[in-house]
């Protein structure tokens, strides 16, 4: 397979490694990028591989991976629970959408129980870790090849 897969990653999931690591682990971002970026390399596709903490740059990133993606995996982040405009942009983008969380958010606070991006997901991973960028590559890539 060959084409675009964007990854996605909402607000302070730059501080992995150092934010709670009793729930997220001791692995960096950059580290979840390196372990997709030789899955992609393995599986001869592209990555786009984007992390912010401001609401429209997550937004601005799905309109453009309208224009150019295969498919789109999206850690969303505490954006999950709250953010009617990602979901709205969600809805415009017609390829495969797989959404990650890293811890199992069904069983952390009830507010966290919801997330308006699931609407709109093929699929939703969480409780895996970090394994679950992993998984949700793959599966992208299986999507996308079909």
């Amino acid at each position: 397979m060959s084409g675009l897969i964007y990854i996605i990653n909402g607000p302070n999931l730059n501080l992995l490694g150092q934010r709670e690591p009793e729930i997220y682990g001791t692995t960096t971002l950059k580290d979840i990028e390196n372990i997709c970026l030789q899955i992609a390399k393995k599986n001869n596709i592209n990555l786009k591989f984007l992390q912010s903490n401001a609401e429209h740059d997550l937004i601005n990133w799905i309109h453009d991976a309208r224009q150019e993606a295969k498919g789109l995996i999206i850690n969303p982040a505490a954006y999950s629970h709250t953010s009617i405009a990602i979901l709205d942009a969600l809805t415009l983008f017609e390829e495969p959408i797989i959404e990650v969380h890293i811890s199992n958010i069904h069983k952390r606070e009830s507010f966290r129980h919801h997330s308006y991006v699931s609407q709109k997901s093929t699929a939703v991973i969480a409780g895996f870790g970090i394994d679950g960028y992993e998984i949700a590559l793959e599966k992208m890539i299986s999507l996308c090849s079909n």
